[in-house]
């Protein structure tokens, strides 16, 4: 067999956003609760698969009013829809060592599919306690609207206050399975 099964390691993972804010700049945020699964295959990564749920009320963007309203039925109504999950589909490796993973996003009950980037998995690791570990950083781009994120207000410069495009930027441990 030349799979192995890691377990998401939510304390060395970072799973970040951000999205035009009033049409100047980035605003970022991470959500500080995650779990999932790496089912990892070195001799085939095309058969390598990936699971990942996040806790929506854990989303943490430094301004706890904007965290309460991004938590309300305007944004992803946590009450109703607690996760946001990640399922592969399909992986595919680039001839830079890339992978380039499609998956099916769900976001407030709604699913669309998804392309995710990733860097080469990296080799295993040892940590100091003896835990074997492995990793990569991935990124992605989704429009909100496509996920029932429609909330928005108009500016009275002209615009609106939030842009569509919301830029995903994850760097993620996982650890060996005993």
């Amino acid at each position: 067999m030349t799979t192995t099964v890691y377990d998401l390691d939510p304390v060395h993972s970072h799973i970040g956003f951000s999205v035009r804010h009033m049409m100047v700049s980035q605003q970022r945020g991470q959500f500080r609760g995650a779990s999932g699964t790496l089912t990892l295959d070195r001799a085939d990564l095309a058969k390598s698969r990936v699971e990942v749920s996040i806790d929506v009320a854990t989303i943490n963007t430094q301004v706890t009013d904007r965290d309460n309203h991004l938590l309300s039925a305007d944004f992803f109504d946590a009450a109703s829809h607690p996760k946001i999950t990640f399922v592969s589909r399909e992986v595919q490796v680039k001839d830079d060592g890339e992978l380039r993973v499609t998956g099916d996003l769900t976001i407030r009950g709604t699913t669309r599919s998804i392309v995710l980037n990733a860097e080469p998995i990296s080799e295993e690791s040892k940590d100091p306690f003896g835990v074997i570990k492995v990793g990569t950083s991935v990124t992605g781009k989704i429009s909100r609207k496509d996920f029932g994120l429609v909330w928005n207000a108009i500016l009275e410069t002209g615009g609106v206050a939030l842009g569509d495009d919301v830029k995903l930027m994850l760097d993620v441990q996982f650890q060996r399975k005993p």
